[in-house]
């Protein structure tokens, strides 16, 4: 009702499990999907995994009731671009679904950080072989340790005294330059970094 109630969303359908989620994406093809974690039959990591595997033009946000979960650090390594609590507000909800579409990712600082904490250590690093930390700028190094912080792009222009437009290009830049899929991993690439440097 709420993604209905937007002039620039369009629902194009609804699945009960898993299963059809997978079905449904490939024959409507969505941009985005707001996939629930804990489904009966084929969960949302597994049916997230194969979306992102078979559909890579379709974005998963990860719905979970947990701040941090084993099931929810599941969704992120299957492909989800981020996470949305069940309590999340209407604004919440069409922001994410907004920022995603816009190929950024939903980090909110209260799930990541509390996420990152607990799994960094069992991550494998989601950069190419022979990437580094050295062909960062040393602005596009600071901008990428306040990403691991949790900071969206408006926190990052305030903090840097930077437009917007700025940051987004300087965040392209180091996806790029690091060869991650999105922000998500650009959360999770900071702070597995900051952990093997502590």
């Amino acid at each position: 009702m709420v993604l209905d109630g937007e002039p620039d969303f369009e629902v194009i359908g609804e699945a009960e499990d898993g299963a059809q989620a997978v079905q449904l994406s490939d024959e409507l093809d969505p941009d985005v999907i707001l996939m629930d974690v804990h489904m009966p039959g084929t969960d949302g990591i597994v049916a997230t995994e194969r979306i992102c595997g078979e559909r890579t033009c379709s974005r998963v946000i990860a719905i979970t009731a947990f701040d941090v979960d084993d099931h929810a650090f599941g969704m992120l390594r299957a492909g989800a671009s981020g996470f949305l609590l069940k309590d999340a507000g209407p604004d919440a909800l069409c922001a994410a679904v907004r920022a995603v579409h816009a190929g950024d990712a939903v980090v909110s600082p209260r799930v990541t950080r509390r996420l990152i904490d607990r799994f960094v250590h069992r991550l494998p690093s989601p950069c190419a072989p022979g990437c580094h930390l050295g062909e960062l700028t040393s602005r596009e190094a600071e901008i990428l340790g306040a990403i691991g912080e949790g900071l969206n792009n408006t926190e990052l222009a305030e903090r840097f005294t930077l437009s917007e437009s700025t940051v987004k290009t300087h965040v392209g830049r180091i996806l790029k330059k690091l060869h991650l899929r999105d922000r998500v991993q650009a959360v999770l690439y900071a702070c597995r970094t900051s952990h093997k440097d502590r």
